[in-house]
């Protein structure tokens, strides 16, 4: 069990947490023909948009509701009122997200009481439905907003149904997933003849599709209506472990039971994804699947070498860092140094002698004596610096193409991924050291209800 330490330093020094505004405006893009608005001044949606599109190299819809120094002491009311109105009339949206920021926190707005003397005065905004996010700088990280997000899109638009649909499963998809890994999952369970509605859905607003139309907001996610229907499913995926309180809550509101998969990278956690979709649609496993599978475990054999006693140091939000550090350590490998954003139950158990809630500069003191660092691009200086191999996972990746394409779920994408790393320890001149652990401990579990 690792030991959670958090950082005492008076500054941080070259930043690894993104702030939870931009967390839940991440996740709000995974909604159909949405606006997310950012409640705060210009430069907290200005950082914020630059980020994602230099990730994403696409249009990213984003608004602000613009506030300044007078507005930041009097309330903003008549700020949210104009950008709502501004946005519904140019925009049309189905969904207006509104995520507040540390500088509207901190002086107290009333939000919620603000959109309701806005619907009152303006009764043409009845077609158009307005969520507000609680997600203040100062508290968490990333993955805070993004499931703070999640949780208030449940809360709104979710209800309990009679009617139940026998092959209708609700997926709840945490923010370390991007839009490939998403679009993998859906495939898997499409295989078992199940109909997945995925919350939120970024594989099909940011996959970089090429659309003939503009449109002012998202392209693609999951609509409002699919949001509504998940009342009326028969079980919910939980992909991560950010999304267990939206599980408890959505199991609350609509009475579906959910099962949770802390992470889908690996042979043992597919083993057992796949089982469970087996045994709930009363179908075989497909054979493309047993056919990766047996691919992943020949590439497991082939890359064990160059895994084998190599030390590694991650800097990741938490869930991120579970499924990383997990298959390196099943790979051989150990996890020297283990850098995190904010706390999370997972952290306990990530295998390092601890997890640090700290910076890039924490992460490139722990890793001078290391042979891999991996985080997103803002630690491409420090791994030339200590000239030690680079491998990019996470957000932001703005030095690299085709940051959405990135896989790493499934038997696909954990063989791809264990390709990628292996392919960096080889092109750095190294001994040869085997796994200290056979490959046949990382099958198991569930090979047995597989076959």
């Amino acid at each position: 069990m690792a030991i959670i330490k958090k950082s005492t330093k008076a500054a941080s020094v070259n930043p690894l947490k993104m702030s939870p505004p931009l967390g839940a405006c991440y996740a709000f893009l995974g909604m159909k023909n949405c606006m997310p608005v950012m409640h705060g001044s210009q430069g907290c949606a200005s950082l914020g948009l630059v980020l994602l599109v230099r990730h994403f190299r696409e249009a990213i819809p984003l608004q602000t509701t613009a506030m300044n120094e007078v507005t930041s002491i009097l309330g903003g009311q008549e700020n949210i009122e104009q950008a709502i109105l501004n946005i519904r009339q140019r925009a049309r949206p189905d969904l207006i997200a509104i995520c507040s920021t540390g500088l509207t926190e901190t002086r107290g707005d009333d939000v919620s009481g603000h959109l309701k003397l806005i619907r009152q005065e303006h009764p043409e905004l009845a077609d158009t439905t307005i969520i507000h996010v609680s997600t203040p700088d100062y508290i968490g990280a990333f993955q805070d907003g993004w499931a703070n997000a999640v949780l208030a899109l449940i809360q709104e638009c979710t209800h309990r149904s009679e009617l139940k649909k026998a092959r209708q499963v609700n997926v709840l998809a945490g923010c370390h997933l991007t839009p490939a890994d998403i679009e993998e999952i859906r495939e898997i369970i499409e295989s078992f003849g199940l109909n997945p509605i995925i919350l939120p859905d970024l594989s099909g607003s940011l996959d970089g599709h090429m659309s003939d139309e503009f449109s002012a907001t998202t392209m693609g996610g999951t609509s409002l209506s699919e949001v509504a229907a998940m009342g009326e499913s028969t079980v919910t995926l939980v992909i991560g472990e950010q999304m267990y309180a939206c599980a408890i809550e959505l199991e609350m509101r609509t009475g579906v039971p959910y099962v949770m998969f802390d992470r889908l990278t690996g042979l043992g956690p597919n083993d057992r994804f796949l089982a469970y979709l087996a045994q709930l649609s009363s179908m075989p496993v497909p054979a493309k699947y047993r056919r990766q599978r047996s691919q992943l475990q020949d590439a497991m054999l082939d890359a064990h070498f160059f895994f084998g006693g190599k030390r590694v140091a991650i800097a990741a939000e938490p869930d991120l860092l579970w499924s990383l550090s997990m298959l390196l350590t099943e790979m051989g490998s150990t996890i020297e140094c283990a850098i995190s954003t904010t706390n999370s139950p997972v952290l306990d158990r990530v295998p390092a002698e601890q997890v640090l809630l700290g910076d890039l500069e924490d992460l490139e003191r722990g890793a001078k004596e290391c042979d891999l660092m991996i985080t997103h691009s803002h630690g491409r200086q420090a791994a030339e610096r200590l000239g030690i191999p680079f491998h990019r996972a996470g957000l932001p990746m703005f030095d690299r193409l085709g940051a959405a394409h990135q896989l790493s779920v499934g038997y696909l994408g954990t063989r791809t991924l264990i390709f990628s790393v292996g392919n960096l320890f080889l092109a750095n001149g190294h001994a040869v050291h085997p796994a200290p652990t056979s490959l046949t401990e990382a099958s198991a579990p569930a090979l047995a209800e597989m076959s």
